[in-house]
């Protein structure tokens, strides 16, 4: 077994569009195969208005346009990359990059990450690993969510482990097997009511707190047949615009009802989901201090909020870790957890010399 460390920079751009996240971390397995590792450096790059616009908008685009924005977003990756190792005096040994996630239908084969690896390792100089989804998809499976072997490998001390990005996703240990899901939307729908108000997102969920459960509203949410389906599922921005946002804008109650109501919603899918005695909580959503007195409230287990930088970095740590053990050629794709045909190692790589 090759111990070498590996120093390896994480990239994770979310759905709520929050920014990227950048994590350095170096990554070491002992002759027993345990992994551990430590942060080096992270931070998040907020988006320019003007990347927030192609961003939102890069589903809409014809053929050539989507492309030409593949290869822009992914020299832009990697010239955030090089950039962020500089200031930081720091060296990777590889890049391992989520993308910005434009489609996602694996019911038809289909998940589409934008940042074209080989324009990002172009710019950045530095071998870099990409398209981690898309394997597990052609295998059958969801291609998330991923970041479950990194729960199991890197946070094994928790019974579960939830983040709360602009989706909820969760994973535990389940008879040997790490079970994994997309929970319900999360900052995806409350950060997008929350921009009617003039604000990025609801800073501790000041708005919520100010309005009234409308049990109407929780009631259709609940029904929805996303949550009746069993095993592993997963949640794109498709569905909450065709289905889940459709419910809220047919209802006429004010925008803190509706954010309140969401984040009732939200609580009580978890409360549905959570295991074990104890949960570990990441992702912006953590920050919502409204959001977790109600998971806390509704929760058996009980719920820890780790340090800030554990909350804002660990999707691009954990992905990170799926380039570490891509290097090591062990599996980073958890068929118990996406529902494929069998475990992967996936991802591609291209090197530089």
């Amino acid at each position: 077994m090759n111990l070498e460390p590996l120093n390896i920079l994480g990239l994770m751009s979310g759905t709520s569009l929050d920014g990227l996240d950048l994590c350095l971390a170096a990554f070491r397995q002992n002759e027993n195969g345990e992994w551990q590792h430590e942060i080096l450096a992270a931070q998040t790059i907020s988006y320019s208005q003007e990347w927030l616009e192609k961003l939102q908008r890069a589903h809409t685009l014809n053929a050539f346009e989507f492309v030409a924005l593949h290869k822009e977003y992914g020299k832009f990756l990697g010239e955030q990359s090089a950039d962020f190792l500089h200031k930081k005096n720091l060296k990777a040994d590889y890049l391992a990059s989520h993308g910005h996630t434009i489609f996602h239908q694996p019911e038809r084969g289909i998940t589409f990450q934008l940042g074209d690896g080989n324009a990002l390792a172009a710019a950045a100089s530095v071998s870099t690993l990409f398209d981690f989804r898309s394997l597990d998809v052609a295998l059958g499976g969801q291609g998330a969510p991923l970041v479950p072997v990194g729960d199991r490998l890197l946070f094994s001390e928790y019974d579960s482990c939830l983040n709360l990005g602009g989706f909820a996703n969760i994973s535990f240990e389940q008879s040997g097997n790490r079970v994994a899901f997309d929970v319900c939307p999360c900052n995806i729908v409350l950060n997008a009511l929350s921009k009617i108000a003039g604000k990025n997102y609801d800073e501790d969920g000041l708005l919520a707190a100010q309005g009234k459960l409308d049990e109407s509203l929780l009631c259709e949410l609940n029904s929805l047949d996303f949550y009746a389906q069993q095993g592993a599922k997963s949640l794109g921005r498709e569905w909450v615009e065709e289905v889940f946002y459709k419910k809220i804008e047919a209802s006429n109650i004010s925008l803190q009802d509706k954010l309140r109501t969401v984040c009732e919603h939200v609580a009580i899918q978890v409360s549905r989901s959570a295991q074990g005695k104890k949960m570990l909580v990441t992702g912006g959503g953590a920050f919502n201090k409204f959001l977790m007195q109600r998971i806390a409230d509704l929760c058996a287990c009980k719920v820890v909020i780790p340090d800030a930088q554990v909350v804002n970095f660990k999707e691009a740590l954990v992905f990170a870790f799926l380039g570490a053990l891509h290097v090591r050629n062990q599996a980073n794709c958890l068929s118990s957890s996406t529902g494929a045909k069998q475990c992967c190692v996936g991802g591609c790589l291209v090197k530089m010399g």
